[in-house]
């Protein structure tokens, strides 16, 4: 019995330390992004990305937690906006800040508190397409950051790309139905 023990005990011992391993082979940073077509100019769409209180009729996170906690300082809109929510286990804690908002990119520094600390960017950017008349914006929602050990380790078994763009996704399909009426 005691040599079962010691086997099971030395094959969970590889294992950890395999995925230990593995996870030190992941880069050092990380993107996720999404992107769809809009019928709008970019200005309007970008209007819309860089007016934080107006997140609230188009953002999926807005949905996961319509009673979370809203905080806004700054501007009101664009360079300088600043939002902060403190939501349920789904949206947690955290803190945006507008760095840049022109008529093609909207940057924000983006902080997370918890569920856990994390500090990345995120930028919206809008290209036109077609004719002046008729135009169509494809808009792309990305992230981006440094991807500590602890986050590579999670990335081992959690597909932040897929979970992460799920909710690029359906946030970028409400942008389009606001952007579009």
């Amino acid at each position: 019995m005691r040599r079962f023990i010691g086997i099971v005990v030395l094959v969970v011992v590889v294992a950890v330390a395999g995925v230990l391993a593995y996870a030190a082979t992941k880069p050092d940073a990380f993107r996720v992004e999404r992107s769809i077509a809009i019928k709008a100019p970019p200005e309007k769409v970008l209007a819309l990305v860089g007016d934080l209180r107006g997140w609230t009729a188009w953002s999926p996170y807005e949905k996961k937690d319509p009673a979370m906690k809203r905080a806004y300082a700054g501007s009101a809109a664009g360079k300088g906006a600043v939002y902060e929510w403190d939501g349920n286990k789904e949206v947690g804690r955290g803190r945006m800040e507008i760095l840049e908002a022109g008529p093609s990119k909207v940057l924000i520094k983006l902080d997370f508190i918890s569920p856990f600390e994390a500090h990345n960017t995120a930028e919206f950017t809008a290209v036109p397409q077609g004719e002046n008349t008729n135009v169509t914006s494809t808009v792309t929602w990305a992230m981006y950051g440094p991807s500590p050990y602890f986050a590579k380790v999670m990335h081992t078994v959690i597909d932040m790309d897929k979970m992460v763009g799920r909710d690029f996704e359906a946030g970028l399909q409400s942008l389009k139905a606001v952007a579009e009426k």
